[in-house]
């Protein structure tokens, strides 16, 4: 899906600008520990992927994701989510108050307080194993393919119709274009190299490269 949200590399955005790493605090008010744990108390209901959340994200209107916070953004996304998946309504929502019970199934699922820690110590790995070999292996020559698709998708538009060098190779993962849209998928995935020349022209340092993770579906050879 070519959006705002698809900011990498584009032009007229001025220079990055980020809080040394050091200093920039995990939240930095107490409304964003709500929305992180909100967003995770809600993921664990099991009514959508990471990928689908994503997407909830990206479909914000670009003026507002353009003036969200990033916690801003997770709180739009899960909104989207919790209608669309029949958990609340809109007008829930505006209310605040729910307008009956919750359904039996869902209120087996709640995340309660002494599981949280477990829980995001587990994580939600996507490792798979599939059927077919991988296509590519390193130091192979491939382009990002100029696709344009209406749906989610992790290949940022600056690669799309580069050339790369293949420069590792993770195994099979999650696809998170199908996963998105609600189907659970595998696909090779593959750490690919361009140098900043390829990207973004002769004028930038010989000596710079970006190293961008590729489903084989973005691929094909140069």
């Amino acid at each position: 899906m070519n959006g705002v949200h698809d900011l990498g590399g584009m032009h007229g955005l001025g220079p990055i600008n980020p809080e040394p790493e050091a200093d920039e605090p995990v939240f930095h008010s107490d409304w964003e520990k709500r929305v992180f744990g909100l967003t995770l108390a809600a993921g664990l209901l099991g009514q959508w992927s990471i990928d689908m959340s994503r997407h909830a994200r990206e479909r914000q209107h670009p003026i507002d994701y353009l003036r969200h916070t990033y916690y801003e953004t997770w709180l739009a996304g899960l909104k989207t989510l919790l209608v669309e998946a029949q958990l609340v309504s809109s007008e829930e929502l505006q209310s605040g108050r729910a307008a009956g019970p919750a359904d039996e199934s869902i209120r087996q699922q709640v995340l309660l307080p002494e599981d949280v820690a477990a829980v995001i110590a587990k994580g939600g790995p996507v490792a798979m194993t599939i059927d077919t070999a991988p296509r590519f292996k390193p130091g192979e020559r491939v382009r990002a393919i100029n696709r344009h698709p209406a749906g989610h998708t992790r290949e940022p538009r600056y690669v799309r119709g580069r050339v790369g060098v293949i420069h590792e190779y993770h195994g099979a993962h999650v696809f998170p274009d199908r996963s998105a849209a609600g189907s659970k998928e595998g696909g090779h995935l593959y750490s690919v190299r361009f140098t900043a020349e390829a990207l973004w022209g002769k004028s930038t340092s010989g000596r710079s490269a970006v190293y961008v993770d590729l489903w084989e579906d973005y691929l094909e050879y140069e």
